[in-house]
């Protein structure tokens, strides 16, 4: 089954994708909660027509995910974090922390666009994570975990 997806889904496809699916995880997933639809002859039409009108505002956003990759690779990122004797962490860090502390430094990202490579972390050290800024623009950012 040939579906148009309206917003990202993770490991399937981005906005306006043309994927093929099976027809059941369309049928009874992503159609009735609105995550796609049914890739018919018109539907592709719209979709065609919609990414010929986008094509200029991706190009520039395209660049400006690229400078602030270039910035964010360049940056020293620290996430605080309650430590006890020896670098254990009470509780854990996730996306939602290292957001919040790109967001310090004036990016703006999305949690889910981040992927960290050792999910949740648990000790003080250096850390590698991936970000999305844009559906082009990928990259990997290096932070370190703080005691406070």
């Amino acid at each position: 089954m040939e579906i148009i997806l309206r917003e990202d889904v993770e490991n399937l496809g981005l906005k306006d994708d043309l994927v093929t699916v099976k027809n059941g995880y369309g049928r009874n997933f992503l159609i009735p909660k609105g995550k796609a639809v049914i890739a018919t002859s018109s539907a592709k039409k719209v979709r065609e027509e919609n990414i010929r009108q986008k094509a200029h505002k991706e190009a520039k956003a395209r660049d400006e995910a690229t400078k602030n990759l270039e910035a964010l690779q360049g940056m020293k990122i620290s996430v605080g974090a309650k430590a006890g004797e020896g670098g254990k962490i009470f509780g854990s860090v996730n996306t939602i922390q290292l957001a919040e502390a790109m967001k310090t430094l004036g990016y703006t990202i999305d949690r889910k666009h981040i992927k960290l490579k050792n999910d949740p972390i648990k000790e003080v050290g250096s850390y590698e994570a991936e970000i999305r800024l844009h559906r082009d623009v990928k990259g990997t950012i290096n932070f370190d975990i703080v005691a406070e």
